[in-house]
């Protein structure tokens, strides 16, 4: 794999989670006080601006602000589990748990392969 590839497939990465980050930010704006509760948007949302200024970071120098990225991306993604498990909440949200789960996946994905692609 080229250069060239290793580094669009860390910009790539690097561009869900600025997309992802910058969801959480609006679950703050987008809640009802009851899906998600005021206390989980408002928790996305720091770890959102969080992850936001890491994602901007991480586009000029991934090495240290990369891990602590991804353990926030993840931490995220956690959040978004009690949406399967509590019961009545909507489908949409549920909808977008899965969505939140899965790009954060593609994106943890994508930024170690181009990591792990650069030192090889």
């Amino acid at each position: 794999m080229t250069n060239t590839s290793r580094g669009t497939a860390r910009r790539v990465g690097l561009g869900i989670f600025g997309l992802l980050s910058l969801g959480d930010i609006a679950s703050l704006a987008l809640t009802d006080g009851e899906t998600p509760p005021y206390l989980v948007a408002a928790a996305a949302a720091l770890l959102g601006v969080a992850s936001l200024v890491l994602t901007v970071r991480a586009y000029g120098d991934p090495s240290k602000p990369l891990r602590l990225l991804t353990g926030l991306r993840l931490l995220s993604a956690v959040t978004a589990l009690p949406a399967f498990f509590v019961s009545e909440v909507p489908a949409a949200t549920q909808a977008a748990a899965a969505a939140v789960v899965a790009l954060t996946a593609v994106g943890i994905l994508l930024t170690a392969r181009g990591r792990m692609l650069a030192v090889a």
